[in-house]
């Protein structure tokens, strides 16, 4: 069975940012050889409609078939608020907060995310997680691309 990743808005932004361009290739390329799902959020549709031209028509060519689209439910949104109102970040991170609880209920292998400040920080991380436990949810891995790319035996 292929591993499904929850990839928030800024994974699509990294593939035209110079610092994470390579990496976010590489990560797409699993994607385009079928090795992994493309989970997103209606959420990360909306972000996306006010990233760069170029951006949105990367996300529109990737092959449907690798793509798993959810929608954000009362579930999602409870969960979100949680975190905030438990203030593992501010309400200014809502929708990171989302991305989140979207990953966490819809039951991903891993959310991927360049976000360092809100999401793959291994505080916030904590926080996530002893929430997710205590509302009865799976704890959720959450990684920046580079720490899930393959990278080739040197040897």
């Amino acid at each position: 069975m292929k591993q499904r990743f929850y990839f928030d808005t800024s994974v699509f932004g990294g593939v035209f940012d110079k610092e994470f361009e390579q990496t976010t290739l590489q990560l797409f390329e699993r994607l385009k050889l079928g090795e992994i799902i493309c989970v997103f959020s209606d959420l990360t549709e909306s972000e996306l409609l006010d990233a760069p031209e170029r951006v949105r028509e990367y996300f529109k060519k990737l092959p449907k078939e690798t793509l798993e689209r959810v929608i954000v439910n009362d579930d999602i949104l409870t969960l979100a608020t949680k975190y905030i109102n438990e203030k593992v970040v501010g309400q200014t991170s809502f929708d990171d907060c989302v991305h989140i609880a979207a990953a966490t209920i819809n039951k991903v292998d891993i959310l991927v995310s360049w976000n360092f400040k809100h999401i793959v920080n291994v505080y916030r991380i904590r926080g996530y997680n002893s929430i997710n436990v205590r509302s009865n949810y799976q704890s959720l891995e959450i990684r920046s691309p580079k720490e899930i790319i393959e990278y080739e035996d040197e040897n």
